[in-house]
């Protein structure tokens, strides 16, 4: 699978409750910018393969995913399935951080995404890796506040991705929906976006070189930046 395609993060649904799981990862996909505002999703019989599910359970998905207000379905000769945008932000209705989910998604990140960038950089990277993994970080560089967010879930999945284990690619996207939904809670900061930026480019540097203790590093000091917010902002 080439590096940024969204099929090398989009998990293939386990349980019995079909249905149920592709709303789940393809909110997911949307939620963390794999599917960005205004793109084609691929082909219904390529999806539903990838996904592991029958063409009329995507289908079912992809109706409540319209109805919902996330995606709209052409016909035609032009038509396919186009993202509209991600799930409305929670901060909108008004719902205080909730600590205990907060601090569980904080755990569970500081332990896969140093992981992550420590195997990342340990990885023999070749040309293609090294390009994805430098575009993702001009995209985030050059986000401004309406497409930050999803810029910055993107590179940090390119991270994983470079790590070459599809089940830390997985938990790392896990990971990264949970704490984009309680970032959305919270108002964007400049002078923290200027400073994670900085940490992004170190971070970039340190796993291009193959160092992977100071990738590892970097990525614990980063995360820990974006705890400290959501912890001052807790209720």
């Amino acid at each position: 699978m080439e590096f940024g395609h969204p099929y090398a993060v989009l998990r293939p649904v386990r349980s019995g409750n079909a249905f149920e799981e592709t709303i789940e990862h393809l909110l997911q996909a949307i939620k963390v910018g794999l599917f960005p505002r205004g793109e084609k999703l691929p082909p219904e019989r390529e999806l539903a393969a990838h996904l592991g599910v029958s063409r009329a359970t995507l289908r079912d998905a992809l109706a409540e995913l319209q109805r919902a207000g996330f995606i709209d379905v052409r016909r035609g000769r032009y038509g396919g399935t186009y993202i509209l945008g991600s799930p409305a932000a929670p901060a909108e209705s008004g719902e205080p951080l909730n600590p205990e989910l907060c601090q569980d998604a904080l755990i569970f990140r500081s332990v896969v995404e140093p992981g992550a960038a420590e195997l990342a950089a340990k990885s023999s990277l070749s040309a293609p890796a090294r390009q994805h993994l430098q575009a993702c970080l001009a995209d985030v560089l050059e986000a401004d506040e309406t497409t930050y967010r999803t810029r910055d879930a993107r590179f940090h999945i390119a991270v994983a991705e470079l790590s070459d284990c599809p089940s830390l690619v997985a938990a790392v996207t896990d990971a990264r929906a949970r704490v984009s939904a309680l970032l959305d809670q919270i108002p964007l900061l400049g002078t923290n976006l200027t400073h994670s930026n900085q940490q992004h480019v170190a971070l970039t540097e340190s796993i291009l070189q193959g160092d992977s203790r100071r990738a590892r590093t970097l990525m614990a000091d980063h995360l820990e930046g974006t705890a400290s917010l959501l912890r001052g902002f807790m209720p």
